[in-house]
């Protein structure tokens, strides 16, 4: 049985049981049936594998949005300021994804991030074209998203 399907069941019964169907209720019961099927571990084979692949996927979401306020302020405190520190330029990066969805994910990540835009990818999958608005040291661009954002996608698919 699908761990996921199952929690999302518990989920809409605690929210029709409740009388609260709304996405705050969805939400109490997605986590309430968490929450339950973390206790019942020992009844439901593979569940082990759904907690570790929610954990991934919060932690990706949590790394993305620390990487958002980031580069949000940076961006805002270049716009700000009299002195600008931008030096724009593209920038290929190698990638080790081989599925496409990890790929997808990888360059909408980098483009919602402020300051860098994904352009392209080549025909074999194993390249990324970025635009960089703070491109001083390419090197460092290239090992923080191999490390961070490709890294994370590529744990949270896994």
């Amino acid at each position: 049985m699908n761990i996921f399907i199952l929690n999302i069941a518990l989920a809409v019964a605690w929210a029709a049981l409740t009388g609260d169907i709304t996405l705050t209720g969805l939400a109490v019961g997605f986590a309430l049936g968490s929450a339950a099927l973390f206790v019942t571990k020992p009844l439901f084979p593979g569940c082990d594998r759904y907690f570790k692949r929610v954990w991934r996927w919060v932690k990706l979401g949590v790394l993305f949005l620390y990487e958002l306020v980031v580069s949000s302020v940076q961006v805002i405190w270049d716009v700000l300021t009299p002195a600008h520190k931008a030096r724009p330029g593209i920038i290929s990066v190698s990638l080790e994804a081989d599925d496409e969805m990890e790929i997808l994910l990888v360059t909408n990540l980098i483009s919602l991030t402020p300051g860098t835009l994904s352009l392209d990818v080549t025909e074999d999958r194993k390249t990324l074209y970025i635009h960089a608005m703070f491109a001083d040291d390419p090197d460092a661009i290239r090992a923080q998203i191999r490390t961070g954002m490709a890294r994370w996608v590529r744990e949270a698919m896994e």
